[in-house]
């Protein structure tokens, strides 16, 4: 089998990859070994041909990076209420409990079972029902005190 078809199909190997994996990352290591097949093509040696794949693929790829879709999947999932389900749902706190220096923090009933909560910064300690905006590990971080009652959480 010749270089250039060995090449094609390894790029169409990375398509078909990318198509299940939703990022496009693979799809630019393919335009590498395109790149490859190309050289291939027009008769260029392996190490050519490996050079031309390794440079454009990872061309494409920093370019991928730097670009708005590279961007775009980097966020932060304490506070993305698209990744974390629990952003948004509102807790009731029956007290609150405030040590020295630390945010006012509680024990409250949250999916069954009992979670610490912290209340965020710029937010009063009275009992009530909150909104969870933050997850920091297995902490609950609360605010923006909602109009509802217990039984609403």
């Amino acid at each position: 089998m010749a270089d250039w078809v060995m090449w094609l199909s390894a790029a169409g190997a990375l398509i078909i990859l990318e198509i299940f994996s939703g990022t496009f990352y693979l799809l630019m290591l393919a335009i590498g070994m395109a790149a490859g097949a190309l050289i291939a093509l027009a008769g260029g040696a392996l190490w050519l041909q490996l050079l031309a794949a390794a440079a454009t693929g990872s061309f494409a790829t920093l370019a991928l990076r730097r670009s708005k879709y590279g961007k775009a999947g980097r966020t932060d999932a304490a506070h993305d209420p698209n990744i974390n389900l629990d952003i948004g749902q509102k807790v009731a706190v029956a007290q609150w409990t405030e040590q020295d220096g630390n945010a006012p923090s509680a024990r409250v009933m949250y999916r069954g079972a009992q979670w610490d909560v912290e209340l965020a910064q710029g937010n009063l300690a009275h009992p009530g029902v909150f909104t969870i905006v933050e997850v920091r590990g297995s902490r609950l971080i609360l605010g923006s005190r909602t109009s509802g009652t217990a039984s609403d959480a």
